[in-house]
């Protein structure tokens, strides 16, 4: 037991960033739904200040509730990224729409760029590189844009089963975001298995991409959510390390904490100071509440940090 506690102590002070900037992560952002965040009485208490907020539009959520989410969150004093999923855009008028409506409304300068999950595009845009070729975030200031990361490959892009396509895409995007006022960096698919993250973020650095990367986790839950979120988003090596925790019969009554794949991003950050490997993204499969409290605890002194 005495051993046990020791090691447990070893992984919680592995994974812990202060304030004073001595950790590997000093920050970390946060993804919500627009009928999640409305759970939410005040993010000011849960979250520290300036923390960036995906929000995540799902197919059918009206974009009215996109937009007063962000203007919720923007008003709160958080940043807001709202995400534009490329296949539930009919149209290159309506995308423009929705950035102007997004920066005339909610002050949002930031946005998340990706194919979104729809098998048929709703019309002509079907992919983030066409959604950049717009030109339309850099013609409304957008001073910040991220892409999404697939370290586990997305089989919905490269059918064949390789990288091929992520890579060449990323690639593109890299060579793009030297010709845009933009700051640029990778958000990854959430994960459970560090070694497929970490070998992949030095795959792509040695192949030329030069993005930050901002590193999927998800927060504390019950192991059943999590495997079912990882089945339908298709992550494998992770899936595996799932079920091997679903053997455990001593593991499997208690809820997932993401502490050893944290503290593995940590070391493998510590040994490679040049990794592109920049801060974590919490996907809080089991709570907004319980995702922010574990990055918290865990990754920020939330007592310097949380809003007055």
């Amino acid at each position: 037991m005495a051993l046990l506690t020791f090691i447990d102590r070893w992984k919680q002070k592995a994974v812990q960033s202060r304030a004073d900037g001595t950790g590997p992560f000093n920050a970390w952002s946060i993804e919500v739904m627009p009928r999640t965040a409305a759970k939410v009485d005040d993010f000011k208490a849960i979250l520290p200040v300036g923390t960036r907020v995906y929000i995540a539009h799902i197919a059918g959520t009206p974009i009215e509730d996109m937009i007063a989410t962000a203007k919720r969150i923007s008003d709160e004093g958080f940043t807001a990224m709202p995400h534009f999923p490329a296949r539930s855009i009919p149209d290159v008028a309506t995308l423009e729409n929705w950035i102007k409506r997004y920066s005339d409304e909610a002050g949002v300068t930031e946005a998340l760029l990706l194919g979104g999950g729809e098998t048929r595009p709703a019309g002509s845009v079907h992919s983030s590189v066409q959604l950049i070729e717009t030109g339309l975030f850099d013609k409304y200031g957008f001073k910040r844009l991220h892409v999404a990361g697939h370290p586990e490959g997305n089989k919905d892009i490269d059918k064949d089963g390789s990288t091929h396509q992520v890579d060449a895409a990323l690639k593109w995007k890299t060579d793009f975001s030297t010709r845009t006022d933009a700051q640029m960096a990778i958000v990854t698919q959430f994960g459970f298995d560090a070694r497929a993250v970490t070998d992949w973020a030095d795959r792509i650095q040695n192949a030329g991409v030069t993005l930050p990367i901002h590193v999927g986790i998800a927060g504390p839950a019950k192991l059943q959510t999590l495997i079912k979120f990882a089945i339908s988003c298709g992550v494998g090596p992770s899936l595996k390390v799932l079920q091997k925790r679903a053997l455990d019969v001593t593991r499997l009554l208690t809820p997932y904490e993401p502490t050893e794949f944290v503290s593995a991003l940590g070391h493998h950050k510590a040994q490679n100071p040049n990794t592109l490997i920049e801060q974590l993204h919490v996907f809080p499969l089991g709570g907004i509440r319980a995702g922010a409290d574990w990055m918290n605890r865990n990754v920020t002194d939330q007592a310097s940090k949380r809003s007055a």
